[in-house]
């Protein structure tokens, strides 16, 4: 018996809205888009094929609400981290490194976040560009922007020379991103990954230090 017969999820329409979106999350974060089915989803959501079109429409709007949805998320968390890390700096490198390595630990709960980004990536060409632009707008530039927010404030406090926030703050992340198995990178282990953290923010503050 299909999962919808038996297992339909309670309450109002935001719940089921919610089962779909968390539903959907798994599905494409496994399968990826093309491969992902709207019965799939459907199944893996609680809910029916009817309640999903009724609340979506069609796969790309679904994929578009979830990647959107995610990402806001997971830039929220990323932003408390940078506010966290970088609100009162005492001392500039260890600073920026000790943001670094948290920004680069894996975040248990957003694990399917990412493996759906590494699906985004794989399938690019056969994903609907608004879900794409999307997600860049509520993830990875919208964390850019804080990051921006916070290289600009310590240019103000003269600890760093910054023209372009924006700019420097795509360098930084260049810079400290680790690449991990599933992004063609090698396993590093902890004792490599600082150091590869550590040597990209001293390259950053040979750029952009005072």
């Amino acid at each position: 018996m299909p999962r919808a017969d038996r297992t339909k999820p309670r309450g109002g329409q935001g719940d089921k809205r919610q089962a779909l979106l968390m539903g959907a999350l798994t599905v494409f974060a496994r399968d990826g888009y093309t491969r992902a089915s709207i019965d799939m989803i459907a199944d893996e959501a609680g809910v029916s094929t009817r309640t999903l079109y009724n609340h979506f429409q069609d796969k790309a709007r679904l994929f578009q609400a979830v990647i959107q949805e995610s990402a806001s998320r997971v830039a929220e968390a990323q932003t408390a981290l940078l506010d966290r890390h970088l609100r009162k700096v005492t001392n500039l490198e260890t600073d920026l490194i000790e943001l670094a390595l948290a920004w680069g630990t894996p975040m248990p709960d957003s694990a399917e976040h990412f493996a759906l980004v590494r699906q985004v990536n794989a399938e690019a060409g056969h994903i609907p560009a608004p879900a794409i632009k999307a997600w860049r707008e509520a993830g990875p530039l919208q964390v850019r922007r804080e990051l921006a927010r916070h290289l600009r404030r310590l240019a103000d406090e003269r600890l760093l020379r910054v023209e372009d926030p924006e700019r420097a703050a795509l360098h930084f992340t260049r810079l400290v991103s680790v690449p991990g198995p599933h992004d063609g990178g090698l396993a590093l282990t902890r004792k490599e990954r600082a150091e590869h953290v550590a040597s990209g923010v001293r390259v950053f503050l040979y750029g952009y230090g005072r």
